[in-house]
């Protein structure tokens, strides 16, 4: 009965460049480790003690990346250690197993989005009517399951955001803003279900998670135990809860602190087995 580690990538355990810039330690530069290429420019990293922590956990316990990436965004990554066996891909649509997609997963998780929310359409429409082109850099479809946006940031005005917020708390749908995207999500789509879908098909006895996000407090809240970086959505909204362990480290060194929490949380399992 494996533990089982579902952990967010993007500013919870990768960085781009961008999110490299707002949180590097200037006291005590990190080696760096390039663990994505994309039009043969290097593009997210994580630190090489990073690296090798997640290398010795993916021999540990059973780590499944847990994204809200695309599919084909996913597999730009090439994370060090072991090649997970599942993988968790735009926001618990797609379940892989060995790299490919789950159809028994996808078609139920397409059910429950026709059931329970406003379709798709309908919120790419309000994007492209209420979205200033002044702050928009791309609008985005996703695997035919969720919107985001690409903005700049600093254009971006935070009353919209609100707006949009309210707008989409009242078709089933929620809202997160991640450095330059905006996400917007439908609640039944959520990371938590794919994990206890993995966790039921292995039998894990102990489930651990982390993220940074407003779209990764679910998954959170449904593993045994949860941590939090010191940046992100989450951090800004100072939210926790039982079970979850607020982080003081921001950026890279968040992603090392994080990893060694969840080696020693499957070490101790592990040694506490008969």
């Amino acid at each position: 009965m494996p533990v089982l580690v579902a952990s967010d990538l993007d500013r919870t355990l990768i960085y781009s460049s961008a999110a490299l810039a707002l949180t590097m330690p200037d006291a005590r530069a990190p080696r760096l480790l390039c663990v994505e290429v994309h039009e043969a420019k290097p593009l997210s990293y994580m630190t090489e003690t990073a690296a090798g922590l997640l290398s010795d956990l993916g021999d540990a316990a059973m780590f499944v990346p847990t994204t809200t990436r695309t599919r084909k965004q996913y597999q730009r990554i090439n994370l060090p250690g072991p090649a997970p066996t599942y993988a968790i891909c735009a926001n618990g649509g797609h379940l892989l197993v060995d790299g490919v997609s789950d159809a028994d997963w996808h078609a139920r998780v397409q059910a429950r989005l026709a059931d329970e929310c406003a379709p798709l359409d309908e919120v790419c429409e309000h994007l492209m009517a209420t979205a200033d082109p002044a702050w928009v850099r791309k609008h985005r479809n996703a695997e035919d399951l969720f919107a985001y946006l690409v903005v700049e940031r600093e254009l971006l005005p935070e009353e919209w955001v609100k707006e949009l917020a309210v707008w989409a708390e009242n078709r089933g749908w929620t809202v997160s803003l991640q450095g330059r995207k905006i996400y917007a999500v439908p609640k039944p789509l959520t990371k938590s279900a794919a994990m206890h879908e993995v966790a039921r098909r292995t039998g894990a006895a102990l489930t651990l998670a982390a993220g940074d996000s407003l779209l990764d407090a679910d998954l959170l809240l449904a593993a045994d135990r949860g941590w939090r970086p010191g940046h992100g959505e989450l951090a800004d909204a100072d939210w926790t809860a039982p079970e979850i362990t607020a982080l003081p480290e921001r950026g890279v060194l968040a992603g090392e602190r994080i990893l060694r929490e969840f080696l020693r949380a499957t070490r101790t399992s592990l040694q506490g087995r008969p």
